[in-house]
């Protein structure tokens, strides 16, 4: 077998894993991160909505499924295999392709059980470090990766170290004006959405193109946060961090004292090889990252590595929420605002945080904790869009009908759409398992993801979306309507190694370190024990951050 040696040995490469890699490879620190993906540059992402589709950058399904277990009407659940949950198979993870909300949780979010109390069937717990904790590591992201936006003063505000974002907000749609009006009027606070999209050039990095293929795609101008572009270009350039592509880890070894010692990955050929560390890192996404561990058994870690109080794969949250659209008839516009409406290119960038926490004794007796609307136009798929007017009334058109069809549908209408981010309850019935009966194409376990929700979440979601439709009929949308999702989001999964302080609760101390070992660290999306009510990828680099602080201490 094959050996190669390093002090940090980093499984995966994106917003959990760049951090270390960039800050112990400019320390000094011989760094190697294992990567199952290709390298990918700018130049090889294209503005053409069919990249995605030929899933170029995903993991397929006939190679390495996971099993999904959801819950059937019935309260029973039912299995099936699925790929939904790969986001990036590819340097930099799903962090390329993210739309780049990039929202700090608030102090609250730290303290959810203290102070909201217990909710019965949820497992709530609050964090083991506080707000105040995480701040620098917020500021150092929005500095060093590069974060657009404004501060605008509102009632949920988090507090801030500096006053304002260090780069100024990214170009704005001409409707942005229409949504601050309307909102003033209803009573509702339009706040500037952050962003992790470069708005000026910074660190070698081009600025935004404003294309409108951003959410879901590659960036072209290398302005969007991905892990590659921000951090891991230049921790290669140190000569101390190694990438190795096309390297899926499998095993994490470890001695008779239950630490970590190597990390076995099959290579590009399916050979085995194995690296041996002073510390391993995993970083490989929530699901992936609780197979790791689950799969690394030894003498002393018969169930899994840290998996002596069954916490390993415990507590996976997705991203409670819904979403919605408002669609404007353009005939009905006047010609200058209907000139507005059919701008391409710039964000819609607005967001409304005015229940963050619900105070409304409609929906709760006391406060309950509440969510996050963002209002986005989608990518340009005008593929996809077309797809469906092939019908009318279940009838099959073509010709001159069809045409017709389609030119309407891209002439006399435009809508953008709202998503809502609320908090998923942990629960029992939410976990990573292996399902030893189904294999990957290395034959090895593939996991099952069980993704049992709270009727909580659904009653929180519900009073939510109503706001963002009444916001859109505000703007003098035609129509607008939204919905609750109850199934889980492909793309904002966290949980499944809770940190804590408490090893019969948790999987990872305070430090992400894997309980019962001293120098395994786990620094994706898994450590949070809750979302918080805003996409989570902001916080996950600012953990990594911390964490790496705590791995130069101790180096």
């Amino acid at each position: 077998m094959k050996t190669l040696e390093c002090e940090i040995c980093i499984v995966g490469s994106g917003v959990g894993a760049a951090p270390i890699a960039y800050e112990l490879s400019n320390a000094g620190h011989k760094v190697i991160v294992l990567e199952k993906g290709a390298w990918y540059n700018e130049q090889d992402f294209k503005k053409d909505e069919m990249l995605g589709r030929r899933r170029k950058f995903r993991s397929k399904l006939s190679q390495e499924p996971h099993i999904l277990s959801e819950p059937n009407d019935d309260g029973n659940f039912s299995e099936s295999t699925t790929s939904q949950f790969w986001g990036g198979n590819i340097v930099g993870g799903a962090s390329n392709f993210m739309s780049a909300y990039f929202y700090r949780l608030k102090p609250i979010d730290f303290k959810l059980l203290t102070k909201f109390g217990p909710i019965q069937g949820a497992n709530i717990a609050d964090w083991p470090i506080s707000y105040e904790d995480m701040e620098p590591y917020y500021d150092k992201v929005e500095k060093l990766v590069g974060v657009s936006g404004k501060v605008r003063p509102h009632k949920f505000l988090e507090p801030r170290s500096t006053p304002d974002f260090p780069f100024p907000p990214t170009a704005e749609h001409p409707i942005a004006r229409w949504f601050d009006e309307a909102a003033h009027k209803i009573g509702f606070t339009p706040l500037i959405m952050s962003r992790g999209i470069l708005s000026k050039p910074h660190n070698n990095r081009n600025s935004c193109e404003y294309s409108g293929y951003c959410g879901s795609y590659g960036c072209h101008s290398g302005a969007k946060a991905s892990a590659r572009a921000a951090l891991l270009d230049d921790a290669v350039k140190t000569g101390d961090c190694e990438i190795i592509t096309h390297a899926k880890a499998y095993k994490i070894n470890t001695d008779a004292d239950g630490n970590a010692t190597s990390v076995n990955y099959y290579d590009e050929k399916g050979e085995t090889v194995q690296v041996n560390a002073k510390k391993v890192v995993v970083a490989c996404y929530s699901i992936e990252s609780s197979r790791l561990l689950l799969a690394s058994k030894s003498n002393s870690h018969p169930n899994g590595i840290g998996n002596k109080n069954n916490q390993i794969g415990k507590n996976l949250h997705c991203c409670a929420g819904g979403t919605g659209h408002g669609t404007f008839d353009l005939t009905k516009l006047p010609k200058d605002k209907r000139a507005e409406l059919m701008v391409r290119g710039p964000f819609f960038n607005r967001s409304l945080q005015d229940w963050y926490v619900i105070d409304d004794k409609s929906i709760a007796e006391k406060p309950i904790k509440g969510g996050t609307i963002d209002f986005v136009f989608d990518p340009p798929s005008p593929t996809a869009d077309t797809h469906p007017l092939r019908f009318d009334d279940g009838e099959l058109l073509w010709g001159t009908k069809l045409k017709q069809n389609i030119k309407s549908a891209f002439t006399k209408s435009k809508d953008f759409k709202f998503e809502v981010f609320c908090d998923w309850l942990p629960n029992d019935d939410c976990n990573i398992s292996l399902d030893e009966s189904t294999t990957d194409k290395w034959g090895d376990a593939v996991a099952k993801v069980k993704v049992g929700f709270h009727p909580h979440d659904v009653k929180v979601a519900q009073y939510v979306v109503d706001k963002g439709v009444e916001m859109m009929k505000a703007m003098g949308a035609d129509d607008a309507v939204g919905n609750v999702w109850t199934d889980p989001t492909s793309n904002l999964m966290a949980g499944g190694l809770r940190f804590g302080n408490d090893p019969k609760t948790s999987a990872l101390d305070a430090d992400c370190r894997v309980h019962g070992t001293n120098n395994l660290y786990v620094t994706d999306g898994s450590f949070m024990p809750n979302g918080g009510s805003v996409t989570p990828t902001f916080t996950i680099y600012a953990n990594s951050f911390r964490v790496a602080d705590k791995l130069l201490e101790v180096m």
